[in-house]
């Protein structure tokens, strides 16, 4: 064997017996939507809506995906100034439910590829209301919030970090 095809014979066992190492520390277990959100520490606000509202359990099911647009603990705190409530009236809001429901779009994964692919269009959330996702430079919108983080990866689908509550 040549001294060439005796480097490329190891060199493809090495990378053979890499790939099938079963320490990849690139391979990480997620929680679900609603774990990941909790995790994070700064949802705490709408993981307790979710809770209220019952929408905690659907958003746990690991036999769907969905895709999440996430506000921010801040969102939440905004939100509450502007409006001269607390979080205890949002918690309390009638309409909570369909308020979440508007950041859900269920039984679809969409990453930040295919929303910056879907930029100019509308998605329908699972309150059958539409959002719209729009590029500005190269910031993700949707609807006037800013995606601040998106791709978080769940088990059961995606988080996008957003700058404000979609209303």
């Amino acid at each position: 064997m040549k001294p060439i095809h005796k480097i490329l014979a190891a060199s493809v066992l090495a990378l053979t017996l890499t790939a099938c190492d079963d320490d990849d520390e690139t391979t990480t277990d997620v929680g679900n939507i609603v774990e990941v959100a909790a995790a994070n520490g700064s949802f705490t606000t709408l993981v307790a809506a979710l809770e209220t509202a019952g929408l905690d359990d659907v958003l746990a099911d690991e036999s769907r995906d969905f895709t999440v647009f996430a506000p921010t603990d801040a969102a939440f705190e905004s939100l509450l100034a502007d409006l001269g409530i607390t979080a205890g009236d949002l918690l309390a809001d009638p309409n909570l439910t369909d308020i979440l429901l508007y950041h859900v779009i269920p039984d679809l994964e969409i990453d930040s590829t295919q929303a910056i692919a879907a930029a100019g269009t509308t998605l329908t959330t699972a309150n059958t209301d539409d959002i719209g996702v729009a590029l500005q430079g190269s910031d993700l919108f949707i609807n006037a919030s800013r995606v601040e983080t998106p791709d978080v990866d769940a088990s059961n689908g995606v988080i996008h970090v957003i700058d404000a509550v979609l209303l």
